[in-house]
């Protein structure tokens, strides 16, 4: 849908968003300032009957993993947790794991009430499942965590999850009823493996025993919006190792996320593949911002870096800076110029704002603080 045009810079900026196939910086941020929500926000929360049409949220995802309108339509289960207990082989009816991995085809899973849910196993996501926990508070917390494992077409939205821990060789109840043996699994709130076109957006993560997100073994068109990491050492992976060549073709896009405070590195640490870094705030980390090795294209795009001291970027592969800003001494040396495009198509592609207005478009990353009567 095109922009609303409210005056005729608007008019030339809404035309100029309408026929260039990729993106475009908004030179003029103060419309964007004016709704105060980022591109995803504004595409939703304006609507004051969103909990009548939770759908909507598909058409909203930007980046790499475009549109999310497979998620809906024509087949779609509404499935409600309603029991916040969780066995990993027997899944019962009602709690979160049946309907991630019992339900063939579509499912919108949303939440009862507040929950704080502790998973005994790993909890594999199916294809083509969107979590829903707007409008109430779901943690998931204090043992195993979430996985996509060869699944595409997920959605993961407004959950809290923390204090997940490292996990021995198991089997459980994987997608479509089947079981699966996984290794052992390392602490992580979310891991993707050979995942594609998952969204990932409006989450809070933080104290994890391994890391916050790791995108891995192929995955690719990832979008990563809207979140808030904090306290952590390692953030967020992207690339396996540095021997997997099947990461080459990983495409993952960063976008309106709040990093900090107290995150020491990876936010990413990018191996192979073409990550887009763009719009967001990273607040006082301690090692290094983003980081990356064997050969990987970044992007960085009118991020905000605010250090509580002099902050720095890994800086032996190819970097591409653009309009980034940096407060109280944080700074990088550029090593890729003129480069890294993201080439994203139109349902993938979004306005850009100066990194000065990064602050207002983070202001509302993680969980949205809203009830089932109130706006989100």
């Amino acid at each position: 849908m095109a922009p609303k045009c409210l005056n005729s810079i608007a008019m030339r900026l809404c035309l100029a968003l309408f026929i260039a196939p990729n993106l475009i910086l908004a030179k003029n941020t103060q419309e964007i300032r004016g709704l105060r929500m980022n591109a995803i926000d504004r595409c939703w929360r304006a609507n004051p009957n969103w909990r009548r049409n939770r759908q909507q949220l598909s058409r909203c995802a930007v980046g790499y993993s475009g549109k999310m309108i497979s998620n809906i339509g024509r087949g779609l289960v509404h499935y409600k947790v309603t029991d916040p207990s969780d066995n990993p082989m027997k899944p019962k009816l009602g709690t979160l794991r049946y309907g991630a991995t019992m339900i063939r085809g579509k499912v919108w899973i949303t939440f009862q009430r507040d929950m704080r849910i502790r998973l005994e196993k790993p909890l594999l996501i199916s294809s083509f499942t969107a979590i829903d926990g707007r409008g109430v508070s779901i943690s998931i917390a204090g043992n195993a965590c979430l996985r996509v494992f060869k699944a595409n077409n997920v959605i993961i939205h407004g959950l809290q999850i923390h204090h997940c821990r490292a996990q021995p060789a198991c089997s459980v109840m994987g997608p479509d009823g089947r079981i699966v043996n996984i290794g052992q699994v390392d602490g992580d709130a979310i891991r993707l493996i050979s995942a594609s076109k998952v969204w990932i957006d409006h989450n809070t993560l933080y104290q994890c025993q391994d890391g916050l997100l790791d995108v891995t073994r192929g995955s690719t068109d990832i979008t990563v919006s809207n979140n808030w990491f904090r306290n952590q050492d390692k953030v967020m992976l992207l690339g396996h190792d540095d021997g997997y060549l099947r990461d080459k073709n990983m495409k993952v896009t960063v976008v309106y996320n709040h990093f900090g405070p107290n995150c020491n590195q990876r936010m990413p640490r990018v191996r192979f593949g073409y990550a887009h870094v763009v719009n967001n705030l990273y607040q006082k980390w301690a090692q290094y911002a983003i980081g990356g090795s064997m050969n990987p294209s970044v992007k960085s795009e009118a991020n905000l870096f605010v250090a509580s001291k002099s902050g720095k970027k890994e800086k032996s592969w190819r970097f591409y800076s653009m309009r980034d800003a940096f407060e109280n001494g944080a700074s990088f040396i550029q090593t890729g110029f003129g480069g890294a495009k993201p080439n994203y198509n139109r349902q993938q592609s979004f306005p850009i704002v100066d990194a000065q207005s990064v602050r207002s478009l983070t202001r509302s990353a993680g969980v949205l603080r809203c009830t089932r009567r109130s706006r989100c």
